[in-house]
């Protein structure tokens, strides 16, 4: 099966590539043991996806005799009426985990009638060879005013989708797929991957 370094160690991030990617076998962090600290310090999602995938590659290149490709994505929530925070900050809004990042933005929300927001995300692929591509994918909605269905991950429990006409809390991962930041992204890298023949010389029975 053709194989693929996900440049992430958020469990919710592998399994949702893990499906976007059904075709691949998805190597994470761990599988190759990559346990760095990677400063993501850039000012935007497509310069810390670039920062994550050329990290994850030059240790890599170091460490391993992988010779595949690396993806790394960044993203976040958008809301406009708050000068589109939280952004590049969004897992880190509240420093205190999911729970406390969304009461903190609908805290930020609570006088506002304009909850017009975004989810965007930037894709870094680096080849076997060096070459870097990257895509995006973004996808429009509103805030809730609480939270509705399932709150594990992130602000999807308070992000209504215009596309799905509910939360992305609500929707199952199947529904989510067709048309999440992450997917549009994901679905640019992939037709890219299979424009190139990426894979085609790795071989089936390889573990």
């Amino acid at each position: 099966m053709k194989k693929i370094i996900v440049a992430t160690s958020n469990p919710h991030k592998v399994e949702e590539f893990r499906r976007l990617l059904k075709d691949y076998r998805i190597i994470t962090l761990k599988d190759i043991g990559f346990n760095e600290t990677i400063v993501e310090d850039g000012l935007t999602f497509q310069d810390n996806a670039i920062i994550k995938a050329q990290a994850v590659y030059e240790w890599v290149k170091t460490h391993t005799n992988l010779n595949l490709a690396i993806l790394a994505d960044d993203s976040g929530l958008c809301v406009k009426a708050i000068n589109y925070e939280p952004g590049i900050m969004s897992s880190r809004y509240s420093g205190l985990g999911d729970e406390g990042n969304r009461r903190k933005l609908l805290d930020q929300l609570i006088t506002i009638q304009d909850r017009t927001a975004y989810f965007q995300c930037f894709c870094a692929l680096i080849m076997p060879d060096g070459n870097m591509v990257v895509e995006e994918g973004k996808v429009y909605g509103l805030i809730t005013k609480s939270k509705i269905g399932d709150d594990s991950f992130g602000y999807d429990c308070i992000f209504w989708s215009n596309a799905l006409k509910k939360t992305f809390g609500q929707a199952t991962p199947e529904e989510k797929d067709k048309v999440s930041h992450r997917a549009q992204a994901v679905g640019k890298i992939r037709e890219y991957l299979d424009s190139v023949g990426y894979g085609k010389d790795q071989f089936e029975d390889e573990e």
